[in-house]
């Protein structure tokens, strides 16, 4: 819809600019204390030097339906004593009771706290703080990136690690905030036992057993699930998020408004409408750069790619890497009559989307090429002009792309290594950045081409820490090195050795991934420009910002206790990289 009339639904999204000097309203009228609750806490996000919106939902306590006038106070300090800016919001069942207000007018790189007031009852005190103006000189900045937080495996330990990082500036989330699955084939294991077991109000099922988020009542009931864990609400109350999202917010492996359970890749736009109506609720986004329009019917009624400036040194630049892809290069169904398997009701991922081989995936990326007239794309070409656009008018000392997906190259050659049919090259994983070649090396060579320097790239999904120099060309002997891919670890999600070791049983590969050390020794041989990789991992990263230096730290977490509890200290180790200013090898400690 056009941004005016958004911003006028003041029950959605509700502008307002600070007026300054105020008197706390304090919450001392309407009904009586604990009539309304906060269950799902407070959030801020998408900070501006003069700007922060602020997030809730407010419901009755007792369950019953009621619009809800709820006071929004934002102050320099926790007593409220002065209040910077406030805002009246009413919630509405449309937006399943969340709320959300941009607060303008606010002094920059200032450390800001809030509370949403219903009658009597007050929200828990959130803190957040705005950005230093884009061309302030700012000496440093520290923040957090994490992912891949799947509720039903392991543990959330990594959120209670974060929550005690010192002198975060923000936390950024480069997607799978949910998974839209429940007892799917890949979610194997326990989980802790805060985490009880989720049940879809609507679900349907999965080909492979379990059930998956259908409609806008199983999406939201992810998140108001997911943020009932205290954990997360702690992170959003202590600082300001910026979120990007990647598959499993809509469908696993998904592709604009297609999901990929089968080799179907059947398309669904209610659906995809559906779970991006969800993360828009649940999400402190600012629809000054984000823009929702509920009355267009198509799946792309959303853009969410936008960019964060922290003063002169560092320069945010998210993408969304779901919303305009074209599909996989290599189709499941191709594989699937080539093996004899079923091209609709099948699914084969393997062959297709994983363990590529390099001939096969040159084969097809050049008929698709023909059939597009272009080269195959993540971002599609509107995003991918802005991106170009964005990275080489930044001035930032630091350019840090918030990407969803591998950019690192992950190969391996099993010409020598495996009886036939497995004796041939590999690319690992065609749904990350390898699996769109041209694509990839268009966008690494416009860095080159511009000299765009000191870029690197804040990554997921995998499931895994790597630390990797990335070239424009993939080859160590002829491309160039461009920039530094520096991928976390989920949270919680199983790692990416796991689902491995799990696929091979039976098969004639088992022995190379029979232990991690075997198969990352098998890893490093082939893609030397791994610096750093550890295949078997949960837990998130920080990056700590200087005009001379980068440095990332790992932070892995210890798995469920034998009994399937949470270890009481979940840290395993910590590894730090350093990447010097003008430099693209990263230095590495580890067990810092």
């Amino acid at each position: 819809m056009d941004r005016r009339q958004l911003l006028k639904r003041g029950a959605f999204f509700t502008v307002v600019a600070a007026t300054g000097a105020l008197a706390a309203c304090g919450g001392d009228t309407g009904p009586d204390a604990g009539t309304y609750r906060f269950d799902q806490g407070v959030a801020s996000g998408d900070p501006r030097d003069t700007s922060v919106v602020f997030w809730t939902r407010c419901v009755r306590a007792d369950g019953a339906a009621e619009t809800i006038d709820v006071y929004l106070e934002v102050a320099t300090s926790s007593d409220f004593g002065t209040v910077l800016g406030h805002a009246s919001l009413t919630t509405s069942a449309d937006w399943d009771n969340t709320l959300r207000a941009k607060i303008t007018g606010l002094p920059a790189n200032t450390p800001l706290y809030y509370r949403f007031v219903a009658g009597r009852d007050i929200s828990p005190i959130g803190k957040t703080r705005t950005m230093p103006a884009a061309t302030a000189a700012v000496a440093q900045a520290k923040f957090a990136w994490f992912t891949c937080q799947d509720w039903s495996i392991n543990h959330w330990g990594a959120m209670s690690l974060l929550a005690a990082e010192p002198d975060l500036d923000f936390i950024v989330h480069v997607g799978d905030y949910v998974y839209e699955t429940v007892g799917a084939s890949f979610q194997v294991g326990a989980a802790e036992p805060a985490h009880t077991a989720l049940a879809l109000p609507d679900g349907l099922p999965l080909p492979s057993g379990g059930k998956y988020a259908n409609t806008l009542n199983d999406y939201r009931y992810l998140y108001r699930t997911y943020r009932g864990d205290a954990r997360l609400r702690t992170l959003h109350q202590q600082w300001p998020l910026i979120a990007i999202w990647d598959d499993h917010e809509f469908s696993d492996d998904c592709w604009q408004d297609h999901q990929t359970y089968t080799n179907a890749n059947v398309q669904q736009t209610s659906r995809r409408r559906n779970a991006s109506q969800a993360w828009v609720e649940y999400m402190p986004l600012d629809f000054g750069d984000v823009s929702f329009d509920t009355a267009n019917a198509a799946y792309d009624n959303i853009r969410i790619y936008r960019d964060f400036q922290f003063g002169n040194l560092l320069h945010l630049v998210m993408t969304d890497e779901r919303l305009y892809r074209d599909d996989h290069v290599v189709p499941e169904a191709a594989i699937a009559q080539a093996q004899g398997h079923d091209p609709i009701n099948g699914s084969d991922s393997v062959g297709s989307r994983y363990f590529v081989q390099q001939p096969v995936l040159a084969q097809f990326e050049a008929l698709k090429t023909q059939a597009l007239g272009r080269a195959p794309s993540i971002l599609g070409t509107t995003q991918e002009a802005w991106w170009k656009t964005t990275m080489t008018s930044s001035s930032a000392t630091w350019k840090v792309w918030g990407n969803e997906v591998m950019l690192n190259r992950l190969w391996v050659d099993l010409t020598q290594l495996a009886p036939p049919p497995y004796n041939a090259n590999y690319v690992v994983n065609c749904d990350s950045w390898d699996g769109y070649p041209s694509h990839k090396a268009e966008l690494l060579g416009y860095l080159k081409a511009n000299n765009v320097q000191n870029v690197v790239a804040i990554t997921g999904d995998l499931h895994a820490f790597q630390c990797g120099v990335v070239r424009d060309v993939p080859d160590p002997a002829t491309g160039t090195p461009v920039l530094v891919d520096f991928v976390t670890a989920g949270i919680s999600s199983s790692s990416f050795f796991k689902y491995l070791q799990a696929g091979a049983q039976g098969t004639p590969l088992a022995s190379l991934v029979a232990n991690q050390p075997t198969f990352e020794g098998l890893v490093g041989a082939n893609n030397p420009d791994l610096k750093y990789h550890d295949h078997d991992a949960q837990g998130y990263a920080t990056a700590t910002v200087t005009a001379t230096q980068l440095v990332v730290t790992y932070n892995k977490v210890k798995p469920l206790n034998a009994d399937g509890t949470a270890p009481a200290a979940p840290l395993l180790k910590r590894t730090q990289m350093t990447l010097a200013a003008g430099s693209l090898v990263p230095v590495i400690a580890d067990n810092v």
